[in-house]
């Protein structure tokens, strides 16, 4: 087994640290949720906190961590006979993004069942993990009804499995941490509201903590055992700092004027229920023992709200979390501590160190994270400033809004002022609405969401077949029946079945699935003209909100002027493409065929890296085509029929489609209805997006795609 690198020598990342630190000494808290981008020692400093840990004094040979001095009445291998355990290190259980439901909650022992005529139950990760911690690395792509399992086993302290003839009880009480890329998607609010505590991490912007950081690493790849052995003491103070905080904390006092800041707090702030206040109380009482006190002060209360209520103030994935800092004093202040408490005696100095590499993980001595802000030191993380958005990018040339649309030609031309004129700068978007649902016809075997119809791991059973491959999910019934007739030849004596391989029958589930949602938004001067844009990115927002909620993939292709440009390669993070399209400035002439060429392209590779994801496209434009743009063809045709074949070639891909017609005004031309005809979907105004006049529309998606693609290419674009 390597060397873990050491909790204490992790440079920076404060809030990180105390926060994990709180849950090791009160597992009540609910865990931590670490957020931030990639390269930030999440999971470095998750992984280096299971050596801080206390070792656990166990029942032996019991399989579910069970305590000596108070076993678990319920617990499956029990009863137990009372005498001396086993101490072993507190373990740290990964639970993979790709486990199964039977290796997190367990399963009934399949093989024994059939073969003894006996019910074993074969236990998982939730029982690996019991008085312990469980780390999920990236939990924001984990599937839901794993979190589901997950955030409920941590709230109640037990696991509870009903399945297969089995029912099973076992405790299940472990510090929870998950740690996740904002960038590849954001958690349901419920689901974040289930997490005590939440970090922001980011790496430092200052140059001398950035080398301090790069030093350290390069020391510990070239010895990772002589590095853990400087970080010795260290490690052994904090430890012991665990174990005094763990026996004070019954003694710490939350008194009237500290509840009545914590709720004040959490009433100022609209968070929704109560969990965030007994959070919070149970945070500032852990907070009070970490710092050797038996009272909880306002300044427990104020980094409590810091490092709890940021995530629960998020009401859409539009919402930046954060908590502002000035109304958060202004609360508390209503509410002064009635008797100053006299200053905690100062914890003993750990050893000097040379150099920048001192005793405790904040960079300070005795290994104390610091409880609020401070000057910077040279292991304290400071606020990074904010990185800047995008900048939209300068058009190829200056172009102005088109005048308003002439019903002389099917075909307009640009007008005069559309190839010529300024750029017209971004608008803010209009405010998002409820959409009803769009799906992808037919039955795809896409990763678990909630769109589209789909064979997936988990919904309701629709029948059995013959497994292809590893057998994933039992169907027990089926089982039974191709087995019973043979039971006389293959010589059955015993009360179990006997069961060959060829017996076992795969269950077939049908439920609902993610797809990838591609935008392709036409950014031209038509469609800034009378205002349109502000409406046209309302509904786009309002989509991507829908995108959310369904678990989907979003990407986002512009085009104006003489391209079309990848805004947003396909990434699960749609509060990324809302920043995208808020920057999205418009103006100059209309590529259609490059937007649509461009699509084509995205969905190709797309199709490479995930087969199983199917595709729904959702173009947003006014029909107009006034420019071939990049898109290239023969030199005899034009902006329009370019357009045309770019459409029919998605069509002939069996790519669901849609098209949002942005036109206004009393003359429409209707390019929008053509359009969609070309790509073999429907069309939809602006106005029939919203829920209460979009009840036909998924119908005619599946219609129009059934009519216009073979099932064959409907199973390549699955």
């Amino acid at each position: 087994m390597s060397t873990p690198y050491p909790f204490t020598a992790v440079v920076g990342q404060s809030d990180l640290r105390l926060a994990l630190l709180l849950n090791a000494v009160s597992p009540a808290v609910g865990g931590v949720l670490v957020r931030g981008e990639k390269g930030t020692a999440k999971s470095t400093a998750v992984r280096a906190l299971s050596a801080l840990l206390p070792k656990v004094d166990v029942v032996s040979g019991c399989r579910f961590s069970c305590a000596p001095a108070g076993p678990d009445p319920a617990c499956p291998d029990g009863p137990h006979e009372p005498g001396p355990g086993a101490l072993r290190p507190a373990r740290m259980v990964e639970l993979p993004v790709g486990a199964s439901e039977d290796r997190l909650v367990g399963a009934l022992d399949i093989e024994r069942a059939l073969a003894e005529g006996v019910k074993a139950f074969e236990p998982g990760l939730l029982a690996d993990a019991h008085r312990g911690i469980l780390y999920v690395d990236e939990v924001n792509l984990l599937h839901d009804h794993l979190i589901d399992l997950l955030l409920d086993a941590a709230a109640m302290g037990a696991s509870y499995v009903e399945r297969e003839g089995v029912s099973v009880r076992h405790a299940a009480r472990f510090l929870l941490v998950g740690t996740m890329n904002p960038e590849e998607g954001e958690l349901r609010p419920q689901l974040l509201d289930r997490f005590g505590l939440t970090v922001e991490v980011a790496a430092s912007r200052e140059p001398a903590q950035r080398v301090e950081v790069v030093r350290r690493r390069l020391a510990y790849e070239d010895d990772p055992a002589g590095f853990a052995t400087r970080w010795a003491g260290d490690e052994h103070e904090v430890r012991a700092r665990v174990v005094a905080a763990r026996a004070l904390l019954p003694k710490v006092s939350l008194g009237d004027t500290a509840l009545l800041q914590i709720a004040a707090t959490c009433a100022g702030f609209e968070v929704d229920g109560m969990r965030a206040d007994i959070v919070m109380a149970r945070t500032a009482t852990a907070l009070a023992a970490w710092a050797g006190r038996t009272e909880v002060r306002k300044e427990d209360v104020r980094q409590a709200a810091l490092l709890a209520l940021p995530h629960r103030r998020r009401r859409n994935p539009f919402d930046a979390p954060g908590l502002d800092e000035d109304m958060l004093d202004r609360i508390l202040d209503e509410f002064p501590d009635e008797e100053p408490e006299p200053d905690p005696e100062p914890e003993p100095q750990g050893p000097d160190d040379d150099g920048p590499e001192d005793g405790g993980p904040d960079g300070g001595p005795g290994g104390t994270p610091p409880q609020g802000g401070g000057p910077d030191t040279p292991g304290t993380e400071p606020q990074p400033e904010s990185d800047s958005a995008d900048a939209p990018q300068a058009p190829e040339s200056p172009e102005a809004p088109e005048s308003p649309e002439a019903p002389q030609s099917p075909e307009p031309q640009p007008s005069a002022q559309e190839s010529t004129g300024p750029e017209q700068a971004a608008v803010r978007a209009a405010e998002p609405f409820r959409t009803k649902m769009l799906s992808v016809p037919g039955l795809g075997e896409g990763a678990s969401g909630r769109r589209s119809r789909a064979r997936t791991a988990h919904g309701r059973t629709t029948g059995a077949q013959r497994p292809r491959g590893h057998l994933t999910k039992l169907h027990l019934a089926a089982t039974i029946q191709a087995a019973a007739p043979h039971q006389k030849a293959r010589g059955r004596s015993g009360r179990g079945l006997v069961i060959r391989k060829d017996d076992l029958r795969q269950a077939s589930r049908e439920g609902r699935e993610g797809n990838l949602v591609l935008f392709v938004v036409d950014a031209s001067g038509s469609m800034a003209a009378r205002q349109r844009m502000g409406a046209v990115k309302g509904a786009v927002l309002s989509l991507l909100l829908d995108a959310y909620q369904r678990r989907d993939k979003v990407g986002l292709i512009t085009f104006r002027g003489a391209t079309a440009e990848l805004a947003l390669p396909p990434t699960s993070s749609v509060d990324a493409a809302a920043a995208r399209l808020e920057q999205l400035p418009t103006g100059g002439r209309t590529p259609l065929a490059a937007g649509l060429l461009k699509a084509h392209e995205v969905l190709r590779i797309e199709r490479l890296r995930d087969p199983s994801r199917r595709p729904l496209l959702v173009v947003v434009t006014d029909g107009r085509a006034t420019s071939a743009g990049n898109a290239g063809g023969r030199t005899d045709s034009t902006p329009r029929e370019l357009a045309g074949h770019s459409a029919r070639l998605l069509q002939a891909g069996g790519v669901a489609s849609v098209v949002v017609d942005c036109e206004s005004g009393p003359v429409r031309l209707g390019l929008a209805g053509v359009l969609a005809r070309d790509l073999g979907g429907p069309a939809v105004t602006l106005d029939g997006l919203r829920a209460d006049s979009l009840a036909g529309l998924v119908k005619n998606v599946r219609t129009a795609v059934a009519s216009t693609a073979s099932p064959n290419s409907n199973r390549r674009a699955a």
